[in-house]
């Protein structure tokens, strides 16, 4: 069935990268579930995965839906798509721009999604439009519905890219480390929004807060992320417990009430100006590592 070709010749793309298949599930910003099921048969791809598909592997839409496009044939190829993988529930996927500029760092799907994230961290995200991420990537607007139609979709891929970044960010930061306290204090840090960087993830973050409690599909996406976040505190309060750095606790509620805590430090930080009175990252800094020693540190034995 063409379903099935597709899917081996996604899986040939995906080789070919020299990628697992969940990091190619990353770099086209889809859960790594659903590669899985697309690659398995049970699902079909959708036009706006193929298209981010092909951009990462460099690829022709064509040569994964079996038809023969030539060099500058992408619209055709766009429309074709669309076909292949229509339901009669599907919308075909917009054609891409005739002369698209060259593919930027990482594929124009991640640049997009970068962008957007930047956007919504500036000036957030129900006022960022399509045309102001068009603009940000030097491209059309008919370029940035082609990887992502909706609006909807373009959020999930900002959540999950988000995600993926901050669970990397932290595995590079506490690598090595054996210590559990000092791994401890280092996922405080990278919670601390000290530099603008931090700032701006943060701003990001609240965005996305107020959003999953209206989206069904954000607010999934927010329960995943806080079960692995407070999995990682639960897991390295454990690891403190066993090593005699920390006391007996129970490591799951505690993961949840340090968490929660980060998490209201964090919104005060942010709703404060930076030099001006009020709660500022060294403040929540200090708060925090005085919960950890009140609450969790093991008293030294004399």
């Amino acid at each position: 069935m063409q379903q099935d070709e597709v899917a081996a010749r996604v899986r040939q793309v995906i080789d070919a990268t020299g990628v697992s298949a969940r990091e190619f599930a990353r770099r086209i910003v889809i859960d790594p579930s659903k590669l899985s099921r697309s690659l398995n048969g049970t699902r079909r791809f959708t036009a706006a995965e193929l298209a981010r598909i092909a951009d990462i592997g460099g690829v022709d839409v064509g040569r994964l839906i079996g038809t023969t496009t030539g060099a500058g044939d992408d619209a055709t190829a766009g429309a074709a798509v669309g076909s292949a993988t229509s339901t009669p529930s599907t919308v075909r996927a917009p054609s891409p721009p005739r002369a698209p500029s060259p593919s930027p760092e990482g594929g124009r799907p991640l640049q997009i999604v970068r962008e957007t994230v930047r956007l919504i961290a500036e000036r957030g995200f129900h006022a960022v439009r399509v045309a102001d991420i068009a603009a940000a990537c030097h491209t059309s607007t008919a370029a940035i519905h082609y990887h992502f139609p909706g609006r909807d979709e373009l959020l999930e891929a900002a959540v999950r890219w988000c995600m993926d970044e901050d669970t990397r960010r932290r595995a590079d930061a506490t690598a090595g480390t054996r210590h559990a306290g000092d791994e401890l204090r280092l996922l405080i840090e990278l919670q601390t929004p000290r530099t603008e960087q931090q700032r701006r993830q943060w701003c990001v973050w609240l965005d996305l807060w107020a959003e999953a409690a209206r989206s069904t599909t954000v607010g999934r996406l927010h329960v995943e992320y806080y079960r692995q976040w407070r999995g990682t505190v639960a897991d390295v309060i454990r690891r403190g417990v066993e090593q005699g750095v920390f006391r007996p606790v129970d490591a799951d509620s505690t993961a949840l009430a340090l968490t929660a805590l980060i998490d209201g430090l964090a919104s005060q930080v942010l709703a404060t100006e930076p030099g001006l009175p009020g709660t500022g990252a060294g403040t929540m800094h200090d708060v925090l590592i005085a919960h950890v020693d009140a609450c969790l540190t093991a008293p030294v034995s004399g």
